[in-house]
């Protein structure tokens, strides 16, 4: 599972408003943060978010079994890690 944590804060409502938009992401709290999971890969589109730059690229707070596969000016992709073996 992909799973990635964006901390409560005004700035990061898009990226949790564009995550909730994706029937295939669950989004639920867990203390001052936002944990946004899915089956395989999440996908955030930047300019869906409103995020500017700066907050864009500060956005993430954590990772949890996943892998950051893009994070430029136009998109985020979390994918979970594979596990060697």
């Amino acid at each position: 599972m992909a799973r990635f944590y964006v901390l409560d804060v005004p700035e990061n409502v898009g990226v949790i408003e564009v995550a909730r938009n994706n029937e295939q992401n669950t989004v639920d709290r867990l203390g001052p943060y936002f944990r946004i999971s899915a089956p395989d890969a999440i996908v955030i589109d930047r300019r869906a978010t409103g995020c500017r730059h700066a907050v864009w690229y500060s956005a993430i707070a954590g990772l949890e079994g996943s892998v950051i596969t893009q994070h430029d000016k136009n998109a985020l992709r979390v994918e979970r890690r594979a596990h060697a073996g």
